[in-house]
Parts: structure tokens; sequence; C-alpha cells
């Protein structure tokens, strides 16, 4: 998710589940070779495992690209087949690739006679007027001729004239069945399912179908949804008890980024949803919004939003 998933946010998540696969915001290969590298490829040790996505339609500029995130420790590397926006479009990048199996086939081929890490694809069922069972089996007949063993499915097409991306993630309609049938037709991929899913018990039903889920926006602005990862799918406990704890956690990390110069604005914007739905949750995003790009704005402006809330008591124990 360009601009959302960046380190400040990935640290935080990383906080609230520790097996959870995280993965950075789609970066294209003219990013990576021409831009700014440091910026892209800097992650926090503790967001292992952890995968970079990349957007791109050249097999060896995907390849170079690949390499740099191998040396940077990556554990996957994850090409994106399924962003609809314009400005991608225009590049021969994301969602328009699904017109070309081919060439995605070639683009996988040559990243992974790069590296040893896993490279995956993430696509859509379909785009405009190619849609249907037949379309994505096709799709995946032909990718998967270039060694790839994970396919990470979002279960609408995108329709790349006339809608935005915001509306490509609501007006078409979900087909999980698509995928069901895509894990039926090759058993011997890993299919992960994507797309619309806000519960875990709706992880649980697509777990019982495919090999994996994959949660974006939900995560993103229901964080503490995280929370209940690990117990929940990993049968691991949750880290934290409450959601003021994980905030806590994370406050010498902020600080570390302030003194390197960080805006607050710029970590604390990803904490804004922590505490949605809670007494005080509403003065607490109210308070970050307004003081965090103020001058002077420091880790005791965070401290003071979360002063405004009150979390329901535990019942205590009788004997």
């Amino acid at each position: 998710m360009m601009e959302l998933t960046d380190r400040f946010y990935r640290r935080f998540a990383r906080s609230l589940s520790q097996h959870t696969l995280l993965y950075t915001e789609m970066i294209t290969t003219g990013a990576l070779i021409h831009g700014d590298r440091q910026r892209f490829l800097r992650y926090d040790p503790s967001e292992h495992p952890l995968a970079i996505q990349l957007g791109g339609s050249n097999p060896k500029d995907l390849a170079l690209c690949a390499r740099m995130c191998e040396d940077a420790g990556f554990d996957e590397i994850n090409l994106n087949v399924g962003c609809p926006s314009d400005r991608v479009q225009n590049n021969m990048i994301g969602a328009c690739l699904m017109a070309h199996p081919q060439l995605v086939a070639e683009c996988l081929a040559a990243m992974q006679a790069e590296v040893d890490i896993p490279v995956t694809v993430k696509h859509r069922i379909g785009i405009d007027e190619q849609e249907g069972y037949e379309v994505l089996h096709h799709f995946v007949e032909q990718v998967r001729q270039s060694g790839c063993k994970t396919f990470i499915v979002h279960a609408r097409k995108a329709i790349l004239q006339g809608l935005s991306p915001k509306e490509n993630r609501e007006i078409p309609p979900l087909r999980y069945e698509y995928v069901y049938q895509l894990k039926q037709s090759f058993p011997e991929l890993e299919i992960i399912l994507n797309g619309g899913i806000k519960t875990l018990d709706e992880c649980q039903t697509h777990l019982q179908q495919v090999d994996g889920v994959m949660l974006g926006r939900e995560a993103y602005y229901n964080p503490r949804l995280l929370m209940e990862v690990d117990p929940v799918l990993f049968a691991q406990p949750s880290p934290f008890q409450c959601p003021k704890q994980a905030v806590q956690a994370y406050l010498p990390f902020l600080q570390e980024c302030l003194q390197e110069g960080v805006p607050l604005g710029h970590i604390t914007r990803h904490l804004l949803s922590i505490f949605q739905g809670l007494p005080g949750g509403r003065l607490y995003r109210r308070h970050l919004s307004e003081q965090a790009h103020r001058p002077g704005a420091g880790l005791h402006t965070l401290v003071d939003a979360m002063e405004h809330v009150r979390l329901p008591q535990q019942p205590t124990e009788t004997k």
C-alpha cells in the first residue's frame, strides 16, 4: 500500500503481531535504480519476516532490483501485478500486466535467476473485459512456467479505465470462489487470498480453502485486529494485553526517529486508529491530528494524547 506501509508503520505492526509476514509499500524499479535507495530499502531488524514489493515490467531492471533486495536482507520479493493506478499503468506497471502473462513470466524468471529467496506475484482475477475463471486460470497457467510457486490473488478484477484505485477496491464484485477453484486446479501452488477481508473469523473460513490470507487496509485502519492474529491464527500469545501497552512500547523507537530528524506527524499518522471505538479515542485522534505537526511537537505530544483514552477495566479474579 503505497505511502502507508512504510518502515514506521511496519515497526508498529510488528509489535502487534510477532508472526505475521509484513510487506513494504510497492517500490518501482526506477525508484530503486535512480532514486534514494537507502530510503526504500531501510527497515528495522525486528520487522522480519519481511517481504518487499516491486513494481516494474523490464526483466533486467527487476533482476537488478531483486539482487539489491536480497543483499539488503529481505525475506521475500513480491512482484505487483495488481495495482490499478493510472500513475503506474503509464509505466507498464501493476494490473495492466495481466494482459501480458508471458512478460510477467519472463520478469519472474529473471528475478528468480538472480536471487535465492522466494519470489512471489500478486495479481487480480482479471482486468477490464477479461474476466471469468478461464481468464484467471490461463494467466496462472502461463505465469507458473516461470517457476513461481506463490500467487497472491486479490479476488476482484481491476477496471483500468473509468474507476479510481479506491473504486477498484470496492466496486468490482469479490469472487472468492475463483480463488478457491484456483487452489483446486493448481494444488502444487501456494495460493493466498486477498481482498475485502475484515475479520479473523473470515480469515479462518478462507484458510479452509486456500493456503494463506493477506489483509491490507483493514490491518492498517484497524490495527488492534493485529493484536489478535498471533493467538487466533498462530496459537501464540499476543505481545500485549491492551493497545496502550503497544503504543508505550513503541515510544523508544519513535524517540530514535525524532532524534534522526523525522517529523513527529510523519510517524504518528500510523497510530491514529489504534484507539478507534474506545472511550477517549476521538479526543486522542484529534489531539494528535492538531498537535503533531506544530513546532515543538515531540514524544510528549503522543503521551499527552494517550491521556484522553480510558480503557475498559479488566475483571479481577475472585477466590
